[in-house]
């Protein structure tokens, strides 16, 4: 566990941290990003991060997303839609729900995956590891009556990616 993740985890799990985080992390994260060629995830120091690019559920529209994920062991990555236990779904899950084949920028590499809600049993082992990866799930989880949406990314073939994105 790197040097302060203790604070940066009591941190992130208030409400002051839940208003200002949503406005000021993904913009610094863009930026870094694009300026470094994809190389660096400024939030990514902290958690793991990739950069969701996905069609706009409504509009169609090509949005990208700097978003946490918790890796999985063999390949893929799981997303949660925690919206930093603010009310209502994250954007970026309704996105991932009508337009399921994505792209992410993984450590500076563009991969097209296929991402899909998990539910049930499948998605009650997963919160767990979830929370034992990062405990300000659990405060989030807390703080809103929807149950948070969590879902399972897996590399697909690349063919024409433009096809998904």
């Amino acid at each position: 566990m790197p040097p302060g993740t203790r604070l940066i985890q009591k941190v992130s799990s208030t409400r002051t941290f839940a208003r200002i985080a949503p406005h000021c992390i993904p913009a610094m994260d863009r930026a870094v990003h694009r300026l470094t060629r994809g190389k660096v995830l400024l939030s990514a120091q902290m958690l793991p991060g990739v950069i969701l690019a996905a069609k706009g559920a409504k509009s169609g529209l090509l949005r990208t997303t700097p978003l946490a994920c918790m890796p999985e062991e063999g390949g893929g990555w799981i997303l949660i839609g925690s919206n930093f236990g603010r009310p209502g779904h994250p954007a970026w899950t309704a996105n991932l729900l009508a337009h399921p084949d994505v792209l992410i920028n993984w450590r500076g590499r563009d991969i097209p995956v296929r991402a899909r809600l998990l539910e049930g049993a499948e998605r009650d082992a997963v919160w767990q590891a979830a929370v034992k990866f990062w405990p300000p799930y659990t405060t989030y989880q807390t703080r809103v009556e929807r149950q948070i949406r969590l879902f399972r990314l897996v590399e697909r073939e690349a063919k024409a990616e433009a096809e998904a994105v």
